[in-house]
């Protein structure tokens, strides 16, 4: 067995082992803590590359069901039954449906010639019994037409005005919904139908349910076209009609998309139609083509992942039981599923993400004052310009304008038309106090941590570096693949292993010492310098760094004062360690002022009870003596 002070000769064994020695002695496992930051991130980088591929899986998933055809079939459809008017002398469009009268124009006009295509563009009759939009989309079932209506008498009229107003009707709610059957004829179009569904549809208006008054329309146009008339004729909408539906599907086979359309017109309260629309291109046949094939790979794969990641919280859980719900990270890993795991190692993501944590208290404070003003400046202009100016409209309207007026987009002109007073009075208040000065407060706040952070990350140099370990990761590629000689001269620096991290022990030594201590008689020391890897030995830096320091501190021979006594690194490792040394040093206090309390307790009992005991004894020879005088 070779003993330690002859690890550092080469006299101590055979040419053959001093690789496996050498590298036995510059093993900064456990004591370099760069070496732990380096394994660290190795197994980051593992975990980095599966879960890329979990990325790569959802990003084929997500924009998989996806087509460009569907935005082109959607298009298609929006200009036949939105923008194709009446007739030639009549240019009215769905687009410009004003009253019911327009209504019944569309219906027996631009739907049923967009429904029903019959003929070639020569005139020529279309030998299918199917209808097919445009000659390549068939029309599934029929179209169905729909109606909500409000019961009368569900408003209360002014005293003023009941003799002339003997009937209103309210705006649509579902309390108000009117279920009773009207008309004289039976049918479904007569008798109010319930929802299949708990179904709700978002309209300008209002939100309205699913049931109603409902009509399916024919398979051929004719029929469909004395239906429509016959609803006509017999006043099926009415002035309690708050909302008509209109929809269909259609299937074109050549991309493998369903279209599914619903054109809604309300009847508000005041009056009027608003005309609205929604088409939806779905894929219902997913699996057809080969790509669709391999998509549902990708699904079983994504499976797999959440899985994986379930059972790991799950063993995470269980390690860590009622703690591992305590840390913020583990809730922001389950609601993010790892979003900000990998980013503190690259430098410019961790100035971010320490700007934005460091940041949050201030920010959070600052919104507080910043939405009140702003929902005050909202508030102003519904009460001015609500009656007049769409965008002022109601509060949610304001709120959307007042961002967009911080972006530039808003037109000065609507609000001065409103109130030539309190429009600009608003516009140019609400712009000083928002954007120059509630806004810039908010970049400073930004722009002060960021300051603050970036200056903790320059005295933070030297830590390790994603970008780093790929560039050295792919050097020794190049040598281990004879790309590259392994000659010192192109050994990559490693900073992984720097020996500044290590304590230095014993008496400081001065340069000739520090050579004498470290240097390797024999002759060739170039194993141990460095080892398999190309890298060098933490001995050999170890000699350097003495040698520098004992060049700059104590050596009596260079008295140039103008040359830098320490560098920068050196200066920023040792505010690190000065950092490490007053925090340990900080628990050891703690712990040594609890022992003192505790000793101090102990002491305090102890005498305490001393006391009371020569209490006792005091109390006992008073007894004592003043039963002998009474005898």
């Amino acid at each position: 067995m070779v003993s330690p002070e002859k690890l550092y000769t080469t006299e101590a064994v055979p040419r053959e082992r001093r690789i496996s020695v050498h590298r036995r002695v510059s093993d900064p496992s456990k004591s370099n803590v760069g070496y732990s930051g380096e394994v660290e991130m190795k197994s980051t980088l593992q975990e980095l590359l599966i879960y890329c591929i979990f990325l790569i899986d959802i990003c084929i998933l997500a924009f998989g069901m996806v087509d460009s055809n569907m935005y082109t079939l959607n298009k298609a459809m929006q200009n036949l039954f939105l923008e194709t008017p009446v007739s030639q002398t009549d240019r009215m469009t769905f687009n410009s449906i004003t009253r019911m009268t327009d209504f019944w124009k569309f219906a027996e006009g631009p739907l049923l010639n967009g429904l029903f295509w019959k003929t070639w563009y020569n005139n020529q009759t279309m030998s299918l019994n199917e209808s097919y939009i445009y000659y390549e989309n068939i029309l599934l079932g029929v179209a169905q037409i729909r109606q909500v209506k409000v019961r009368g008498n569900t408003c209360r009229v002014h005293p003023f005005f009941r003799y002339n107003i003997l009937d209103c009707f309210h705006t649509y709610f579902s309390t108000y919904e009117d279920k009773d059957a009207f008309g004289s004829e039976k049918g479904s179009e007569w008798t109010y139908s319930p929802a299949e569904s708990y179904e709700l549809e978002w309209g300008i208006v209002s939100t309205y349910f699913g049931g109603g008054f409902k009509k399916s329309l024919s398979r051929k146009m004719e029929e469909s076209l004395i239906i429509i008339q016959t609803l006509k004729e017999k006043s099926w909408l009415t002035r309690g009609t708050r909302a008509t539906f209109i929809d269909f599907s259609v299937y074109n086979a050549n991309i493998n998309l369903f279209c599914v359309i619903r054109l809604l017109i309300e009847f508000p309260a005041t009056g009027g139609a608003i005309p609205s629309s929604k088409f939806y291109a779905v894929k219902l046949l997913r699996y057809v083509t080969l790509y669709d094939y391999f998509l549902a790979a990708c699904e079983v794969l994504f499976c797999l992942f959440i899985l994986g990641f379930i059972f790991q919280e799950i063993m995470k859980c269980k390690k860590y039981k009622a703690d591992y719900f305590k840390s913020i990270l583990n809730w922001i890993e389950i609601v993010l599923v790892l979003i900000f795991k990998y980013i503190r190692f690259s430098n410019t993501m961790s100035q971010l993400s320490s700007t934005l944590s460091r940041c949050a208290k201030d920010i959070t404070g600052f919104a507080f004052m910043f939405f009140i003003i702003f929902l005050a400046y909202a508030q102003l202009a519904n009460l001015i310009f609500g009656t007049q100016v769409e965008e002022f409209s109601t509060f949610p309207n304001c709120i959307y304008t007042q961002f967009r007026i911080i972006l530039g987009d808003f037109s000065f002109a609507s609000i001065e038309h409103a109130n030539r007073i309190l429009g600009p009075i608003y516009f140019i208040s609400y712009v000083f106090f928002v954007f120059f000065v509630l806004l810039n407060m908010f970049l400073a706040i930004i722009n002060d941590t960021y300051s603050e952070v970036k200056a903790d990350f320059s005295m933070g140099q030297g830590e390790f570096d994603i970008g780093d370990l790929i560039r050295q990761s792919y050097e020794r590629a190049l040598v281990k693949l004879k790309l590259r000689k392994a000659t010192v001269e192109n050994i990559p620096g490693n900073k992984y292993f720097e020996p500044f991290e290590e304590d230095v022990k014993g008496p400081v030594y001065s340069a000739a010492s520090a050579t004498n201590n470290y240097k390797h008689p024999g002759g060739d020391n170039t194993f141990t310098k460095y080892d398999l890897d190309g890298k060098e030995t933490a001995l050999a830096k170890r000699q350097k760094w003495k040698e520098r320091l004992w060049r700059n501190y104590y050596s009596n021979q260079d008295d140039n004062l103008n040359s830098a006594l320490v560098t920068q690194h050196e200066y920023q490792k040792m505010v690190k360690h000065s950092a490490e040394l007053e925090k340990k040093l900080s628990e050891i206090s703690l712990k040594l002022d609890g022992i003192v309390q505790q000793n101090n307790k102990e002491t305090g009992r102890k005498e305490d009870e001393s006391n009371i005991q020569s209490k006792d004894d005091d109390d006992k020879k008073a007894t004592n003596t003043q039963l002998k005088k009474d005898n």
